[in-house]
């Protein structure tokens, strides 16, 4: 699973980064060898200089193989968090998606 950061109006960090990747293990490490790649876009919406509530922003998007790619968020007031709270979202999304019990009754004719 590739992981691909984007900061809008942002320095790059590498503790961030070293985080975000930490936690996509263990909320959706399961789900590697059917994803091809995350996205993951860092913004601040008030900009570095200015704080605010959720002005943080974590936006995660997943590209399932074969299927149409999903994406989450998570704003709080601080990346760290932002990270986690989308993370889980992700982890909920993917499980409920990829987790399906496949139906195999079988289909009588008319």
């Amino acid at each position: 699973m590739h992981v691909q950061f984007n900061y809008a109006n942002l320095p790059s960090s590498d503790a961030l980064e070293a985080h975000t990747r930490h936690q996509l293990d263990s909320a959706i490490g399961r789900f590697a060898d059917r994803i091809t790649r995350v996205e993951v876009h860092f913004a601040d919406t008030n900009s570095h200089a200015k704080s605010g509530a959720n002005d943080k922003r974590c936006v995660l998007e997943a590209r399932p193989a074969g299927s149409d790619p999903v994406k989450v968020e998570g704003a709080t007031d601080d990346f760290h968090t932002a990270i986690n709270d989308a993370a889980g979202k992700l982890r909920r999304l993917l499980t409920s998606r990829m987790d399906r019990p496949v139906d195999r009754t079988p289909v009588s004719p008319a």
